[in-house]
């Protein structure tokens, strides 16, 4: 058996071949370089497998190699043909990312989805996935990757986002075990991991004196303009945070007239997917004075012809669903109030005051402008019931909370304090 020292030394009587056993040779090459090879026999026919060059390849490790091979060949299994496999497989591996594999399960899974709901879902993705382990081969993604991507957007403050990030990573790994890609999940248990979601309703001020604080504090703060016009429309009208990203110049009607409406389209709200197809379901919200104003401001500075509030970086897309949460929890109320929480804080306010001054029927009113379902159909979508009492309260709202507040050209010029 063959030594270190003995293969570090010149060939003796010029052999070109330094044997240590078991069919393990070291075949010294003509450009001096030195080269583990493995002779055996396979149904008869002689063959030889490389290891690799000595030093790069020890000695102890040229004989674990041969031991390897040898067990591969007892089970049966030519070694030059599994070496030819596992290579097929690497190659296959490194070319199936996770990015490639995700974009792959979207183009099937967006049949089912909504335009909608599967931008929303590549952009998810986009944003907060592929930086991650985008371009890793997805059978070599492990479970602290994903644990660590996952807790980046905790931090954040968006668990609920987080949440919905590990289920569809999940999603991405059962479609590549299907596909014999991948052969384990290592997203599936691990929404145990991550902290628990607020579930009912979203933390929201109860009082217009603190909604009223609460836009002079987060109005103060120096952000781009359209994210406090974004963050004023929200408030006033009270509708979904995902309506209000998407808005468009078309869908605001009469702004110069009595009746001002913003029609949003059926497609844009929260409906089973059969009906956001039909214009039937289109919500009708009633815009007051001050609304109104907004969303001239808006569309002004802008130069809007289509998307509203649009992002800095990406003219053809809206702001992000986490850009005025982000504007929220910086002006100190994480846990205190969420953008969605404006339609609990009317709800709470107009409520209550219904109650105090018995206005028999409000309830439904204000349920009917938050677009809640309840009961027939027909009753709760009729587009313009109770239209005059529904401006009536949308004005009181805006009156109530706009005292003491900037004006729309205000929020375009900035903070009042440095």
């Amino acid at each position: 058996m063959l030594t270190d020292l003995q293969c570090k030394s010149p060939p003796i009587n010029g052999k070109s071949k330094l044997f240590d056993g078991h069919g393990l040779y070291l075949e010294i090459l003509k450009s001096g370089a030195r080269s583990w090879r493995w002779k055996y026999r396979i149904h008869g026919k002689e063959k030889r497998l490389t290891f690799g060059l000595y030093p790069d390849v020890s000695l102890k490790k040229a004989r674990i190699a041969r031991e390897q091979a040898a067990a591969l060949l007892r089970s049966g299994v030519d070694p030059s043909i599994d070496r030819l496999v596992q290579a097929a497989q690497a190659a296959a591996q490194s070319e199936h990312t996770f990015r490639s594999v995700a974009l792959t399960w979207h183009a099937s899974q967006s049949k089912m989805f909504s335009d909608r709901h599967a931008k929303h879902v590549l952009r998810t993705l986009e944003n907060d996935v592929f930086p991650a382990i985008g371009k890793i081969p997805i059978a070599q993604i492990t479970s602290p990757q994903i644990v660590a991507l996952l807790r980046a957007i905790e931090s954040r403050g968006s668990a609920d986002v987080a949440h919905r990030a590990r289920q569809r990573i999940s999603d991405i790994f059962v479609h590549a075990i299907a596909s014999a890609i991948a052969t384990n999940n290592p997203a599936a248990e691990m929404g145990k991991a991550l902290g628990r979601i607020r579930r009912g309703r979203y933390p929201a001020v109860q009082t217009i004196v603190e909604a009223r604080k609460l836009l002079t504090v987060v109005e103060s703060r120096r952000v781009y303009p359209l994210t406090r016009l974004a963050s004023r429309l929200l408030a006033l009208t009270a509708v979904r945070s995902g309506v209000l990203r998407l808005a468009e110049v078309h869908e605001f009607e009469d702004l110069n007239g009595d009746s001002p409406i913003w029609r949003i389209p059926a497609a844009k709200m929260k409906l089973a997917q059969e009906r956001r197809n039909d214009p039937a379901y289109e919500f009708i919200v009633p815009l007051s004075r001050q609304a109104v104003e907004i969303v001239q401001v808006a569309i002004g500075f802008s130069d809007a012809k289509g998307l509203i509030f649009r992002s800095i970086r990406f003219a053809n897309r809206p702001i992000s669903d986490s850009t005025i949460s982000k504007l929220y929890r910086e002006a100190g109320y994480a846990g205190i109030h969420l953008p969605h929480g404006w339609r609990a804080t009317f709800s709470t306010v107009m409520n209550r005051l219904a109650a105090e001054e018995d206005r028999k029927g409000d309830r439904e009113v204000i349920d009917l402008m938050l677009a809640h379902v309840a009961g027939s159909v027909e009753a709760i979508y009729n587009r313009y019931a109770y239209m005059p009492r529904r401006r009536e309260i949308a004005q009181e709202w805006a009156d109530m909370l706009s005292v003491g507040q900037m004006l729309p050209g205000q929020l375009i010029e900035g903070p009042r304090h440095p």
